[in-house]
């Protein structure tokens, strides 16, 4: 829906950032046309959480019910030794940091989904669409799409996720921005075959995690695996036969359920192979193009905070942009705001790798440990209660709608 004489914003990525900066952009009054290059809202992908000061952002948007709604309520994570049995049995909320009564677990499309049907009135979505060039003067942006088509913008905001195109077009090339942390991960659908129900069951040695989940209501469950490297990028990333046997190689001979998982690898046909990375930048915006979420600041998906600094994030760069009719103001706004919670988010994983994944022995041993402490301690973990005063750090600025 088109709205006369109000700013003009393009958004680009339509999976969590894109349609929640468009939501608030759109109460604001602006006029917002959201391009994604998937022909549809991206359906799959893992459970994601929302927790913390991300939880008050969904409460104002008025859809914390919903939210709450999707919860899949994941009873339990066993953790596995070689021979199958699980020396640890804790609750997510007890690893993780989150509260069981308020933070919300669901399935990643369960989100994009409905933040889509939330925007989807009012927002211009185009889909099979992203751009290819911008050209910047004194009274806008100039954005060619892949379609041919050609128009022109107050604000163009990226939030095309770790791989930022609208990123790589503006800012340059990814290698200056990606931290990489030293591992690549697969993740695919695989049959049951575990009989597992609304719980996870992982496994790790050194340089090596895997895992299989089960997300209430699906007859499937979701594998991953995660294997230390030291290069990010080489040829067995190039297509999906590498990974495969990229991942076979690593992984062959090891215990627990991995021989079933990585024969549930062979005839999977939704893989998605990628490093396990964060993005770094000394600045989030350059003239009228700013970034959002992933984009801008992805903590990894070892941090589990992806999606909560996603949601506010947009919360503050739309309420910022519609606080300030200069764009430069408004970016400088949101960076000073949110820069510490980023940094304070993305400290989590970097301090404690092994406590994610281990790379030696001695490692091996430490998170052992680890875990059968916290199945100990009942809800006492001290370093969970730690990431949890994080989680909700962001004090949350009001913005007249």
């Amino acid at each position: 829906m088109k709205k006369a004489n109000a700013r003009k914003v393009l958004i680009s990525g339509g999976s969590i950032a894109g349609p929640a900066t468009a939501y608030w952009l759109d109460r604001y009054g602006f006029d917002v046309t959201l391009v994604e290059r998937a022909p549809q809202v991206r359906m799959g992908g893992y459970p994601i959480d929302v927790r913390g000061s991300a939880i008050r952002v969904v409460d104002k948007m008025g859809l914390l019910d919903r939210l709450k709604a999707a919860h899949i309520h994941t009873r339990r994570i066993s953790f596995m030794d070689d021979a199958g049995k699980a020396f640890a049995v804790v609750k997510p909320e007890d690893l993780l940091g989150s509260d069981e009564e308020s933070d919300v677990e669901l399935p990643r499309w369960g989100l994009s989904s409905l933040l889509y049907e939330a925007t989807r009135e009012n927002v211009d979505y185009r889909f099979n669409e992203s751009i290819t060039a911008m050209k910047e003067d004194a009274n806008g942006v100039q954005v060619t799409f892949q379609s041919g088509r050609s128009e022109k913008f107050d604000i163009v905001i990226g939030a095309d996720g770790l791989h930022s195109n609208t990123r790589k077009l503006v800012f340059g090339p990814e290698e200056q921005f990606l931290y990489y942390m030293g591992y690549t991960f697969a993740g695919f659908s695989a049959p049951n075959f575990a009989g597992l129900e609304q719980e996870s069951e992982q496994y790790f040695t050194d340089h090596r995690t895997a895992g299989i989940y089960h997300v209430r209501g699906s007859d499937q469950i979701l594998g991953f695996l995660v294997v230390h490297r030291p290069y990010p990028h080489d040829e067995d990333m190039r297509d999906v036969d590498g990974q495969r046997r990229m991942m076979k190689n690593a992984f062959a001979g090891l215990g627990w359920r991995v021989p079933e998982l990585l024969k549930a690898l062979d005839s999977a046909d939704d893989i998605f192979c990628d490093t396990v990375s964060q993005i770094h930048m000394p600045t989030w915006s350059s003239g009228r193009v700013v970034l959002v979420g992933d984009a801008g600041y992805g903590p990894s998906f070892m941090s589990g905070q992806g999606t909560s600094m996603a949601l506010i994030g947009a919360y503050v760069l739309a309420g910022e942009i519609a606080s300030n009719t200069d764009h430069r103001a408004a970016f400088t706004r949101y960076e000073s705001l949110y820069r510490k919670f980023v940094d304070d988010n993305q400290g989590i994983t970097k301090k404690d790798g092994w406590r994610y994944i281990p790379n030696s022995k001695e490692e091996v041993e430490m998170r052992r440990k680890s875990f059968i402490e916290i199945m100990r301690q009942a809800g006492s973990n001290e370093k969970a209660k730690a990431n949890r005063k994080i989680y909700n750090s962001m004090e949350l600025p009001e913005y007249a709608a």
